[in-house]
C-alpha cells in the first residue's frame, strides 16, 4: 500500500513520494513527489486528471484542482525528479539529460491512480515542458505497445520549439550536443525574464506560491538539460501518434519584453506562439487547437475573464470527449 502524509499545500492535499533509484545523471538517489486532492464527501469520482508542470515550477495550483474536481475529476499532480517537492540538496534543479527519464515517474504515478479508483480513465494535463514531456511519452506507450489508462491530453502552452530565430537554432542545437558531452552543466546566461513577477502576489500577480520552489527569475538552464529538450523537439517534429484526442491552448501572442507593461499580463513572456501553432499537428490523431486571447504563458494563471475562458474551452472539450466508464 502506498503512504501518504500532509503536504505543503494544507488540508484537503497529500503527498507521496516515488523512489526513483540512482540517477543516471550523477547527482545521487532521485525522486518525484505526487500530490493529491482528497475528494470531498459530496464529490462524485467519474474520471481522474494527473498534472504535470513545467520547467521552473512545481503544483501549487489549489483553484485549479477545485475545478476539476467539481466536474467529476480526482486530481492528482506530479512534481517531476530534481523538481519542487522532489528536489533534494546538492541536485541541480530540473536537470535530467534524457526527457525519457520522466517515464518511470509517469508510470508510478499513474499506477496509484488506479489503485486509489480502479478502472477509472485518466486525463493528463501538462503545462510547458510538461508539455513537451508527456506526448514524447505516451508516443512511446503506443510505439512499445503498453496500454495506459489515458484518454485525453489537455495541453496549456507546451514546449514545441526552441525560442528565436531559425537561422540561430540549427547552429545553437549543433553546440549544445558538444556541450552535452563535454559540460553537460554548464549554465547558460539569458536574459532576464518578468514573467515571474506578474504571477506572485510580492510584485503585481495574484498568486501565493514558494518562490524557493518556483523562483520569480526561473532557475538556471544547463547544457544537458537544454540538449534533452532539442533532443525531444525534433522527435516532436518528425510526428508522433499518442493514440489519445488533445486539446491545446495557448495565447494569442507572445511578448518578451524586458520591463513590465500592461502587455505582460495578456501575453506569453516565455514562448513564440506561433511555434506552438505550428507544431501541434505534430501529436496525431485528433487535435484541437485553441489561442486565448490575452492569455498569459500559463494560460489557467491568466487574468480571472481570461482564464474563465480558457476552462470555458476545457469544459467544451471534456464534454465532447466523455472518458469511458
Amino acid at each position: 500500500m502506498s503512504s501518504w502524509t500532509g503536504d505543503l499545500l494544507g488540508d484537503g492535499y497529500e503527498q507521496h513520494t516515488l523512489m526513483l533509484g540512482t540517477d543516471p545523471d550523477g547527482e545521487g538517489e532521485v525522486r518525484a513527489v505526487v500530490v493529491r486532492r482528497t475528494p470531498r464527501a459530496d464529490e462524485e469520482v467519474r474520471g481522474a486528471v494527473l498534472y504535470v508542470h513545467g520547467f521552473s515550477d512545481y503544483f501549487f495550483q489549489t483553484q485549479m484542482a477545485d475545478w476539476f474536481a467539481a466536474r467529476g475529476l480526482a486530481v492528482y499532480a506530479l512534481d517531476l525528479r530534481k523538481c519542487g517537492r522532489a528536489r533534494t540538496p546538492g541536485q541541480t534543479p530540473h536537470y535530467a539529460a534524457d526527457l525519457q527519464q520522466y517515464d518511470a515517474e509517469l508510470d508510478q504515478a499513474l499506477a496509484l491512480i488506479e489503485q486509489d479508483h480502479p478502472g477509472t480513465p485518466v486525463t493528463l494535463l501538462a503545462h510547458s515542458t510538461g508539455g513537451l514531456i508527456v506526448p514524447l511519452y505516451l508516443d512511446r506507450k503506443r510505439r512499445t505497445g503498453v496500454n495506459t489508462p489515458v484518454v485525453g491530453v489537455i495541453l496549456n502552452s507546451p514546449w514545441f520549439d526552441l525560442q528565436g530565430r531559425a537561422a540561430l537554432r540549427g547552429p545553437g542545437t549543433w553546440m549544445l550536443r558538444i556541450l552535452a558531452r563535454t559540460s553537460p552543466f554548464r549554465v547558460f546566461s539569458l536574459p532576464p525574464s518578468i514573467y515571474g513577477s506578474t504571477l506572485h502576489t510580492s510584485v503585481s500577480g495574484e498568486w501565493d506560491f514558494d518562490i524557493a520552489l518556483k523562483p520569480l527569475e526561473g532557475f538556471p538552464v544547463t547544457a544537458g538539460w537544454l540538449n534533452a529538450i532539442r533532443r525531444g523537439h525534433a522527435q516532436l517534429h518528425r510526428g508522433l501518434d499518442i493514440g489519445v484526442p488533445s486539446l491545446v491552448l495557448r495565447s494569442d501572442t507572445s511578448n518578451f519584453g524586458p520591463e513590465y507593461t500592461e502587455a505582460s499580463d495578456r501575453s506569453d513572456g516565455v514562448l513564440d506562439v506561433r511555434q506552438i501553432a505550428r507544431w501541434a499537428g505534430c501529436l496525431g490523431g485528433e487535435t484541437t487547437v485553441v489561442p486565448i486571447a490575452d492569455a498569459r504563458h500559463d494560460v489557467l494563471l491568466s487574468l480571472p475573464p481570461v482564464r474563465e475562458r480558457a476552462y470555458e474551452v476545457i469544459e467544451a472539450w471534456l464534454k465532447a470527449h466523455p472518458s469511458p466508464a
